[in-house]
């Protein structure tokens, strides 16, 4: 084998190798809380105050990160419930049961969980070959009494332990899709404003109306700003022989591609490093340059068209006309009648019915935010689909 062929084989395979550990591991996934300093803190002391909160934000905004950062700050524990998931009083027992065995789930812990519970008509599975899990099989009756010996654990967790619990409830609203009679939701909406030790953490899109009458506090994540995005951005990138070329508007264009999502914003960055790993003479420090970013970007919407394709089809006439109008023409007086003109769009409460919506559904931010598309990777596959 000649030596050109063998070195050129064996940057391949090296090439290879790394591009086989990346798609494993992703080491941009952030080791400490970018940016939400201000947020960080006030979580944290409503946490140790006992309180209970609301976190608005749309996807990729960074709610759960924050959550946790948080919760270790205030030296709590977490319970994490996506409500989402359940389909009925069984399903959710069952999540909410899950949930309680991995966050306390040393030895000691689990058998004080069973203490507690002896009175119950479940039985424990804690043996060493698989995960701790409860079991039971109950009616109708019996499923509500274990709700309520389930929801009194966290706080008598705490007091046990000498801790504070947060339980963090994702998609909340989603259980009157089977709570018919809202009896499970004015229980929960009970116990939160009853236990002393334990904190409810509602995330949302937005606050809804009845979500205020709980005296919850309310926490809205705004997107990153470029310079909180970059602090991060820059050093991690440098890490692995990254850098954007300054000589260009590399980064600039990386920034306005992301608009402050800092899902995007690691996803972005993780298909970048994966193009310059799979390079055969990758240099030692590898300058991106601004055709590095869109491509990449191009890339990751070519492989997120399908689930975007789907969404269109399931919205509204209405509002797939205003989230193409705010992706070729963005504006912060989408009312204005120069703007309804020119993307004919619907006066009135018909197009503020739309803008409403988009917001609640997290894909378009409200008049505090400038109503621009929330999710940077949807607006630029509009505006390529637009042409």
């Amino acid at each position: 084998m000649r030596i050109a062929d063998k070195s050129h084989q064996e940057n391949s395979s090296d090439s290879q190798l790394r591009y086989n550990c990346v798609m494993i591991n992703n080491p941009f996934l952030p080791q400490r809380l970018v940016g939400r300093q201000t947020e960080l803190e006030q979580i944290s002391q409503i946490l140790l105050d006992d309180g209970d909160l609301l976190i608005a934000g749309v996807a990729g905004s960074g709610r759960r990160t924050l959550v946790k950062w948080a919760a270790q700050k205030a030296g709590a524990r977490i319970i994490t419930l996506d409500c989402l998931r359940a389909t009925d009083g069984d399903r959710f027992l069952k999540l909410l049961a899950e949930s309680l065995l991995n966050t306390f789930d040393l030895p000691e812990e689990l058998l004080k969980l069973k203490g507690l519970l002896k009175e119950q008509p479940i039985s424990f599975d804690l043996t060493e070959q698989s995960k701790p899990r409860m079991v039971w099989e109950l009616s109708s009756s019996g499923i509500w009494n274990l709700f309520e010996n389930l929801l009194s654990l966290p706080q008598q967790m705490a007091e046990w332990l000498d801790c504070r619990v947060a339980i963090v409830l994702h998609n909340f609203p989603h259980i009157r899709s089977w709570d018919r009679k809202g009896e499970w939701e004015e229980y929960l909406r009970r116990e939160i404003q009853l236990q002393s030790r334990v904190s409810y953490i509602l995330i949302a899109t937005v606050p809804e109306p009845w979500m205020h009458k709980l005296s919850l506090h309310v926490v809205e994540l705004p997107p990153l700003s470029n310079s909180e995005l970059c602090e991060w951005l820059e050093p991690t990138m440098q890490e692995k022989d990254l850098m954007f070329d300054p000589q260009t508007n590399a980064l600039q264009l990386f920034t306005e591609y992301i608009q402050g999502n800092m899902s995007d914003a690691i996803t972005l960055t993780r298909r970048i490093w994966i193009d310059y790993l799979t390079q055969i003479n990758s240099q030692s420090e590898f300058l991106i340059q601004p055709h590095h970013v869109h491509e990449n970007m191009l890339a990751l919407i070519e492989d997120l068209a399908p689930t975007f394709e789907s969404l269109i089809m399931l919205l509204p006439p209405t509002q797939v006309r205003v989230l193409e109008s705010l992706a070729i023409d963005p504006t912060v007086s989408p009312h204005s009648r120069e703007y309804t003109q020119k993307h004919q769009l619907s006066k009135g409460g018909s197009l503020q019915g739309a803008l409403d919506s988009l917001e609640q559904k997290g894909l378009v931010y409200g008049a505090k935010y400038g109503y621009r598309i929330a999710l940077p990777t949807l607006q630029f596959w509009l505006k390529q689909r637009l042409g």
